[in-house]
């Protein structure tokens, strides 16, 4: 069996957790969000990609959900001597791997072919694939200008009125190499509990990829809206911004037309009959992924779901 499955940052990647104790690491394929990517310093730091492969290799700080557990920031505070960009929160040990990314880059490699390099350097089994190795930016129109998403979510802490989000550069990008073959290749193409808005239109948005999803038999969606609000990270603000109700009905709108199926929490049970009414079959289970139990738990229901299986 083949799975295809479309990534953002940290919902995404624990979800993967769970999904390699319940199937082959080698027969899935991430294919991750670049438009969060951003030039630091110097460096070229793509937070989704490190984000999954960090993850999965294990090595991963759990109680932030990025960077590498235990690691220190002493470049970062003598960065400030400096006065050199010292919001974006990058580990000594996390350094690392931007310095290999921007010096591999720069000799003229594709962000794909780095990410291969990464990802066998990490020890980690899935492939992982940037959504494109064109550049991509996603960028939030707060209070009447534009910005960085980065800067929005971390500089400005996601204060502010959203009143727009694009995609910088997307109209001319075509999908990394991998990418399609995965999809058309995939018995079931999953979305896990990733950002919508701005983990997976990006990836939706590259020439031919949404298309590919939605020829797919096979396609099912994991609601990160719980209870009316996000584990992690700023769904709910920008989905209400942009007119989606913030509930697992409005994650449904945004991927009508693309899924088959999708998994709600039980908190969220009473709106299982108006998603069914968009033609999308609904699986209700705990979504909260506290440990790697309840990781593989999701990831199993999830699966079953779309496989047609008792879950």
């Amino acid at each position: 069996m083949r799975i295809a499955c479309l990534c953002g940052g940290v919902g995404a990647a624990r979800f993967l957790q769970g999904l390699v104790q319940v199937v082959d690491p080698s027969s899935i394929t991430a294919i991750v969000n670049t438009g969060d990517d951003i030039e630091i310093n110097g460096l070229m730091v793509s937070p989704d990609i490190d984000i999954v492969i960090y993850h999965l290799a294990g090595v991963v700080d759990e109680e932030r959900g990025w960077g590498i557990k235990g690691d220190t920031f002493n470049c970062l505070k003598a960065m400030e001597r400096f006065n050199l960009e010292a919001w974006f929160k990058l580990g000594d040990a996390d350094l690392a791997t931007h310095i290999f990314r921007t010096h591999m880059l720069r000799r003229g490699l594709r962000l794909s072919e780095v990410t291969e390099m990464e990802r066998r350097a990490f020890g980690v089994a899935v492939k992982v694939i940037p959504m494109t190795d064109d550049r991509v930016t996603t960028m939030v129109k707060v209070d009447g200008k534009w910005v960085h998403f980065q800067d929005y979510m971390v500089k400005m802490a996601c204060q502010g009125v959203v009143e727009g989000v694009g995609f910088a550069g997307v109209e001319k990008a075509k999908p990394a190499p991998g990418v399609m073959e995965a999809l058309e290749e995939a018995d079931v193409i999953i979305i896990p509990p990733s950002n919508p808005i701005v983990s997976i239109r990006p990836i939706l948005s590259i020439e031919g990829v949404k298309d590919a999803v939605a020829k797919a038999e096979r396609v099912v969606a994991v609601s990160p809206i719980v209870g009316g609000k996000t584990i992690k990270g700023p769904a709910d603000k920008l989905m209400a911004a942009l007119g989606f109700e913030v509930s697992p009905k409005g994650v449904a709108e945004i991927y009508k037309g693309l899924i088959k199926f999708m998994v709600i929490d039980q908190v969220d049970s009473h709106y299982a009959p108006q998603i069914e009414q968009m033609n999308i079959k609904v699986g209700v289970t705990n979504t909260i992924m506290r440990d790697l139990e309840s990781k593989k738990a999701l990831a199993a229901f999830a699966l079953n779901l779309a496989l047609g299986r008792q879950p």
